[in-house]
């Protein structure tokens, strides 16, 4: 007995019709981040989304705004620190906190990283500036 013949088409498994492909050199097992800050600034945004802090669509325009600015690199390069500068931006036009609240609070966590034991977890109880 012999089969009927398949009419569903053969799936073409071309590179020209695949919708994403690595380039040229890339290595598919490389990390996604080259330092630690910006998977950090990744779950960031995520989060602040998470909670309703901003919409997708409020954090794309906000990131195409810093991506845009003059002085960005033209490499990419500095592509996570336009994230840092788009998550500031947005935490201020929301009112959760301005910049002059970033800024304490970020020199907190550096003070605070600084005093911190090596190998000990770095928290703002160690900053030395706390009252």
């Amino acid at each position: 007995m012999s089969r009927p013949e398949s009419t569903a088409p053969e799936p073409d498994t071309g590179a020209a019709e695949t919708p994403f492909r690595l380039p040229d050199g890339s290595d598919p097992d490389a990390p996604a981040f080259a330092e630690p800050w910006q998977a950090q600034a990744f779950a960031l945004a995520v989060a602040l989304h998470q909670r309703g802090v901003f919409t997708w669509s409020e954090w794309a325009a906000e990131l195409s705004r810093q991506v845009a600015s003059p002085g960005a690199a033209q490499d990419g390069s500095d592509y996570y620190r336009h994230w840092l500068a788009a998550i500031e931006a947005l935490l201020s036009q929301k009112g959760v906190a301005g910049p002059e609240t970033v800024d304490a609070v970020s020199s907190a966590w550096q003070r605070a990283a600084h005093a911190t034991p090596h190998g000990q977890p770095i928290t703002l109880e160690n900053d030395p500036k706390r009252a």
